[in-house]
């Protein structure tokens, strides 16, 4: 079941303050970290980029890299921070990520993902799991796609996430591999049917929980990406429709109760509220207000000196506008 939703990681997306937001939405999403680099835990500010909140468990580190020792430092640390996963990255297409040998590229490389996850598995005892694409550039068959699975499971990974898209690495930005290449959902269904002793996680394209049961008929679990960023308040749904259990919020005004408290700590801690608030610009999506809500928050949220009251603000504008709004239906 810890596969069943999960939310991808999403670079200057899915940081923490988006992972705490996103957990009172739903308690059984699995949350993934942004990509981390092995570099930047072995050479840098490692408390920064481990840092989570316990509230966000169960929670996985991502992980950007290639080299079998330094994934396995890695995958020690992510243990010892308290991760309940280690992600091994094997699908973002961006220029500077092939430059590190990293990432979708690695598709070509079956075997030295197979040792990186081996490496990976010996160093904890916390799952590791692998995200990749159906393809890259030269890949044009359902074969290749079933020996890189089968070369990497042999290396000890159960769980493996698929974005049902190919990567172009060359001719194609990151942005438009995320939307150009044709989704093939058939060929991520077919490997549930070649591999039913793995989990199978089928990613891309996924904007509401109708899609999600849908997949959930074919493969093991389903990962949401922009759409959940873009759209959070489609989350609230989540644990009742998709786990059968009581959804933790019953309101937009119940997720801005809970967020409230944890902002004020940030706050104290030396946060900058806009770096909290650009995650939530969604949530009254659709409803009266919202427009005032996101415009409040974004021309106020990035001053320095800005504090709690400026999201009370931007609340008590949109619960205001939908006062109005009742009023005005009632008569």
């Amino acid at each position: 079941m810890l596969h069943r939703f999960t939310l991808a990681p999403m670079m200057d997306w899915s940081d923490h303050h988006c992972r705490y937001f996103w957990r009172l939405l739903s308690r059984q999403a699995l949350l993934y970290t942004e990509m981390v680099t092995t570099g930047a835990l072995i050479h840098g500010d490692r408390e920064r980029f481990l840092h989570f909140n316990a509230e966000e468990h169960p929670v996985a580190l991502q992980l950007g890299g290639s080299d079998p020792a330094d994934l396995a430092q890695c995958a020690r640390w992510a243990q010892e921070w308290g991760y309940d996963e280690v992600n091994l990255n094997c699908g973002c297409p961006s220029d500077r990520v092939q430059s590190g040998m990293f990432g979708a590229c690695l598709m070509a490389k079956p075997k030295l993902v197979a040792q990186c996850v081996a490496a990976m598995r010996d160093a904890c005892e916390i799952p590791v799991t692998v995200k990749h694409r159906i393809g890259i550039d030269h890949m044009e068959s359902y074969q290749e796609l079933v020996d890189f699975i089968g070369t990497v499971a042999n290396g000890g990974c159960n769980v493996f996430i698929v974005h049902a898209r190919k990567a172009w690495l060359q001719g194609l930005s990151p942005k438009e591999n995320r939307e150009i290449p044709p989704l093939n959902y058939p060929w991520v269904y077919q490997l549930k049917k070649d591999f039913p002793e793995l989990t199978i996680v089928i990613n891309g394209g996924v904007t509401n929980l109708e899609q999600c049961q849908e997949h959930l008929q074919q493969v093991d679990g389903v990962m949401l990406g922009r759409e959940a960023y873009q759209n959070p308040w489609l989350l609230h749904q989540v644990d009742q429709t998709l786990f059968g259990m009581d959804n933790p919020a019953q309101s937009r005004d119940d997720v801005m109760a809970g967020l409230l408290p944890y902002v004020e700590r940030q706050l104290a801690d030396g946060a900058h509220l806009n770096h909290i608030t650009r995650h939530i610009l969604g949530l009254y999506q659709g409803v009266p207000g919202a427009r005032k809500f996101r415009r409040h928050l974004s021309e106020n949220a990035y001053r320095k000196d800005a504090g709690l009251e400026v999201l009370t603000q931007a609340h008590r504008l949109v619960q205001e506008a939908s006062s109005r709004s009742q009023s005005s239906s009632a008569a």
